[in-house]
């Protein structure tokens, strides 16, 4: 079991930056991989980037460029830097740990097996 807290959340102005931390109770190397995802209302849960114990990294082609996702082993935790943001980004923003691929509808999709309790990100115009 592991539990993911985020924090950092907030308002801030359209061209504003913020950095959202994800803590997790274990080591993050223990995990396969983290990400945030997002969503905003009336939409679907879309991600925004992910990690792997390797360091690898992918992001949504709407934020590349503009986040990246980061971690501090020592601290357990993965952070995400939004920089350049705009009323579109929006959303909760949660933190995920330990995807598995898995198949719907045809396609291979990974999922996320642990999920904090998300943070309010709100970017005025």
């Amino acid at each position: 079991q592991v539990q993911l807290v985020e924090s950092g959340g907030g308002l801030v102005q359209a061209g504003g930056s913020l950095q959202l931390s994800c803590a997790a109770s274990r080591s993050i190397f223990s995990l396969n991989a983290m990400a945030w995802y997002r969503q905003a209302p009336g939409k679907q849960r879309e991600l925004v980037a992910a990690i792997t114990s390797g360091g690898s990294t992918n992001y949504a082609d709407s934020v590349k460029g503009r986040f990246t996702i980061s971690r501090d082993s020592a601290k357990n935790t993965v952070y995400l830097q939004m920089n350049s943001l705009k009323p579109e980004d929006t959303a909760v923003y949660y933190c995920a740990a330990e995807r598995r691929l898995t198949y719907s509808s045809g396609s291979a999709v990974y999922e996320y097996r642990y999920w904090g309790q998300g943070t309010q990100v709100t970017v005025s115009s």
